[in-house]
């Protein structure tokens, strides 16, 4: 068996992983959890491993509160704003596709309005200091609490039948990382696609009678790269895996 990041072989369809404990604190609205935020080309999955909680949706079919508990499989497409809410030690693995991009780049929190309009503004505010101790704690509370600000005028004006603030703030997230996307595609054509394209040529040796590839036949394992890292919804253990977007460490 092979230990580690040297080994070379991605996960599965080149998803990436992590492990989330939503935050404890209250936000302003009296509920404890993450940041609400969005994913602009990437779906995500929360399986619920203990615990129970809810995550937060909102999305063109309104706002939605999906109840969490062991075994819940729950995924947002992109576009959709989610926030993970603490109930009781709740507990998540997280699945994301396009090799973790979600923990290293596509992502915007729901600042107001004047705060997305200026990307050094919206830099400044999503931005942690380095580390898990106390200042990065404080940004990190401070960072949720801007974003659930921003979260609970979007919401209030789409259950009144009101998508316009909705709409704008895709709009402005999309403003936001369009200077990223060239990055993003050179990710996205080393993982999935170059996972299904292996696939294929798997399949034509196999349809030709040559399974030679069958004899690179292996097993790996990983451990956490970072134990306890603030993540957009929580308290975030990682994985440096083969093939995954190395975090940010402050997404």
């Amino acid at each position: 068996m092979v230990s580690g990041p040297a080994s070379g072989a991605p996960l599965p369809g080149a998803v990436g992983l992590s492990h989330l404990s939503p935050y404890d604190g209250e936000a302003a609205d009296g509920l404890c959890g993450g940041s609400p935020h969005l994913h602009l080309v990437c779906t995500e999955a929360y399986v619920v491993t203990g615990g129970r909680g809810a995550v937060q949706t909102l999305s063109p079919d309104g706002h939605r509160d999906i109840p969490l508990r062991p075994g819940t499989v729950a995924w947002f497409t992109p576009g959709t704003v989610h926030r993970m809410v603490q109930g009781d030690g709740l507990r998540v693995t997280v699945l994301m596709q396009n090799s973790g991009l979600p923990e290293a780049g596509d992502a915007v929190f729901t600042f107001p309005p004047g705060v997305l309009a200026d990307p050094g503004r919206y830099a400044a505010a999503a931005t942690l200091p380095p580390g898990t101790g106390p200042e990065t704690e404080a940004a990190a509370r401070r960072r949720r609490d801007l974003a659930v600000e921003g979260c609970l005028g979007l919401c209030e004006a789409l259950v009144a039948g009101d998508a316009g603030p909705y709409r704008a703030f895709q709009r402005a997230a999309a403003r936001l990382v369009r200077d990223r996307v060239p990055a993003w595609r050179e990710l996205w054509r080393a993982g999935a696609p170059a996972a299904a394209e292996r696939t294929g040529a798997q399949l034509d040796a196999l349809a030709a009678g040559d399974p030679a590839h069958l004899g690179e036949a292996t097993a790996y394992r990983a451990e956490p790269s970072r134990l306890g890292g603030f993540g957009m919804c929580g308290r975030r253990d990682e994985y440096a895996l083969p093939g995954a977007t190395v975090p940010y460490g402050d997404a």
